[in-house]
Parts: structure tokens; C-alpha cells; sequence
């Protein structure tokens, strides 16, 4: 059972409220007393999948608001493990633990860039005066005014005071935002941009996935070829020694164990016998096509079984002299080194 839900906290002075319909998925609300709300979570469709086939980890989108106050910017590049990154306005640092678990539940690798962009040119403004200093200021004015007088009151003039005390503290600007409708845009912007996200890194997925399965299709047909070249490394291998056999035996005078001849051949052809390799590399190939069909984040183990398949290419080409097994182990490189080029870009 697969259940995804995130929850946005809202703060207030008196209270915290939960609105749960933010950043949810397959979430129904029962009931709601005053500000606390019990959730049942359901399950998705049967047959609904948490994630698509293949994916790609470098995608871009952008989206934004008809009104073109909020926006939402989403990057991803190729990481070994999953990073995520948060560019947020000031005024709203509490989306951050809350948009950190809604990606970290819809991606599994890659590193994530998530910028959150709001106008604030057209928000309202608070001038606030720090009334006590001010006080302290104009008593301090009229001071010295009374002093370089000799002792005669002096009005201080207003505009002398506010240039003296302003760079110190005196007004505080702040811009007033609707902190829940600011919550509620970004919330719907942000399951917008991800939707469109993870369709970009699904497409390129599937074109990424095309192109591992030409390579793979190139190393199973050398494979093919190595197979049926196979019994040909034996032959040669026992020809060669036969003959080597042969030229020693016409050359001495000492006498040589047959047997022993045999047992050397024996252990000449375990060496340089490829049937342990083709059958191990056939294993690996095999398993690599399943783990592309049933597993959704596939990108560690292909790696992994790459690393495998490549220790086998590489025996093969070191035990036999036959021209023909040369030149196929040279193209299943070829074809193992692209298939790792891609990989390098897959989730």
C-alpha cells in the first residue's frame, strides 16, 4: 500500500493550524475540530504506480501565476544520492521542512533545485517608529540646543532629528503578506511544476532507456558471436599444444609421460576456457533487462551490474588469441562504455 501525504503547517499568534489538503495525495479530511484535524489516509488505484518507468535526473521547468506574482522554478542534475536545494522568500521559512519531505517522496535520486519567487512590489508597508528612541533623541537635541544657548530653550528642528536618528534604528519597514493565500498559490504552483518535472525526466527517461536497450541489443549479438566462436578456443588451444608437444617429443631423447602431457593439457584448457565467462555475462545481461523492467529507480544497480559485465568482457579478451572473439570483445566495450554514459543520467 502506497500512501503519500504532506502536511503544511500554518502559524498564528495564538494558535497552529494544519491544513492538510496542501501538498497531499491520496488524503480525504474526516473531521476537523476546531484547529486539529484527524486524517484517514487511503490507499492509491490499484495499479497506480508511485513512480514511472525509467527517468532521467537533469529536467527543467518553470511556472507561474497568471497574475505573475508567484512563480516556481524547478532544476535537476545528476547526483549519486538525492540532494535537495531550497531557494525561499524570507517571509516564509516554515515551507521548508514541508517542501523538503514533499520532493524527498517524489524523487529517489538526483540533485533537486526548488525556487520560490514572489512579488512583493505591490505588498502593502508598515512604517513602525521606535518611539523611545526618538524620545531619547530629542531630549539628547534639546540638550545640547539649551547648552550652546547658555541655558535658553531652542526648538529642535524636526527634520534635524529624524537625520540624526535615522540610520540607528528609528524606523522599521516591514511588508505586510497574507502569509495563507501566499501558502495556498504556492502550494498549487508547486504540485503544477512537479507534475510537468517528473513527465520531463519520464520522457527523457524513455529516450534514455531506448538507447541502453539498442546498445544492450549490440552487446548480445557479440555475445552470440563469442558463443559460437566458443569451441574454437578449445580447439586451437588443444592444437597448439599438441603441436608444441609434438616438437618437444621429436627433439628429445628423454622419454615423456603421456599422462602427464594429458594432466597439463587439462589444466591448460581450464585456464583458457571462455564457456564460465559467456555463461556468467549471459547472467548479467539477463539480469540487467529485468532490473530496467521492474525496478523504477534502476540507475545503482545497472551501474553495478555494468561493473560486473565489464570484469567478464575483459577476461574473454584476455584468454583468447582468436582475431574474431578480438574484435567482438572490442565492440562489446564500445557498446558497455555508452550504456554507462547513460546511466550516468539515470535516477
Amino acid at each position: 500500500m502506497t500512501v503519500l501525504c504532506f502536511p503544511v503547517y500554518y502559524y498564528h499568534k495564538k494558535d497552529i493550524s494544519t491544513d492538510t489538503k496542501l501538498f497531499s495525495e491520496g488524503l480525504s479530511l474526516e473531521r476537523r475540530t476546531g484547529t486539529k484535524t484527524r486524517m484517514v489516509l487511503e490507499p492509491l488505484l490499484p495499479g497506480a504506480r508511485a513512480f514511472s518507468d525509467m527517468k532521467n535526473m537533469t529536467a527543467y521547468t518553470h511556472v507561474e501565476s497568471m497574475d505573475g506574482l508567484y512563480s516556481v522554478e524547478l532544476k535537476g542534475y545528476n547526483s549519486r544520492f538525492l540532494e535537495i536545494s531550497l531557494l525561499l522568500p524570507q517571509f516564509l521559512p516554515t515551507l521548508e521542512p514541508v517542501l523538503r519531505k514533499y520532493l524527498s517522496r517524489k524523487f529517489r535520486r538526483g540533485k533537486i533545485e526548488l525556487r520560490i519567487k514572489v512579488e512583493t512590489s505591490k505588498a502593502k508597508v508598515a512604517v513602525m517608529v521606535n518611539m523611545p528612541l526618538l524620545q531619547a533623541y530629542k531630549k539628547a537635541c534639546d540638550e545640547i540646543a539649551q547648552y550652546c544657548s547658555g541655558g535658553s530653550a531652542t526648538a529642535v528642528d524636526l527634520a534635524t532629528l529624524i537625520n540624526l536618528s535615522n540610520t540607528n534604528g528609528l524606523f522599521t519597514v516591514e511588508q505586510e503578506h497574507d502569509t495563507a493565500t501566499d501558502r495556498k498559490r504556492i502550494a498549487s504552483l508547486v504540485k503544477i511544476a512537479t507534475k510537468r518535472f517528473e513527465e520531463e525526466r519520464s520522457r527523457e527517461g524513455h529516450i534514455t532507456q531506448d538507447a541502453i536497450s539498442a546498445q544492450l541489443e549490440s552487446l548480445e549479438h557479440a555475445l552470440v558471436v563469442i558463443q559460437e566462436h566458443a569451441p574454437d578456443v578449445e580447439r586451437s588451444t588443444i592444437e597448439e599444444i599438441h603441436k608444441r608437444f609434438k616438437e618437444l617429443c621429436d627433439n628429445t631423447v628423454y622419454s615423456i609421460d603421456e599422462n602427464r602431457i594429458l594432466a597439463e593439457t587439462a589444466v591448460l584448457l581450464a585456464k583458457y576456457t571462455i564457456t564460465e565467462e559467456i555463461q556468467r555475462l549471459s547472467a548479467h545481461l539477463a539480469e540487467f533487462r529485468a532490473e530496467m523492467a521492474r525496478n523504477e529507480s534502476p540507475g545503482k544497480k545497472l551501474d553495478f551490474l555494468c561493473q560486473e559485465m565489464n570484469r567478464e568482457i575483459n577476461t574473454i579478451g584476455s584468454k583468447t588469441p582468436l582475431l574474431a572473439i578480438s574484435r567482438e570483445v572490442v565492440s562489446m566495450k564500445d557498446a558497455l562504455e555508452n550504456i554507462r554514459e547513460q546511466l550516468r543520467n539515470v535516477e
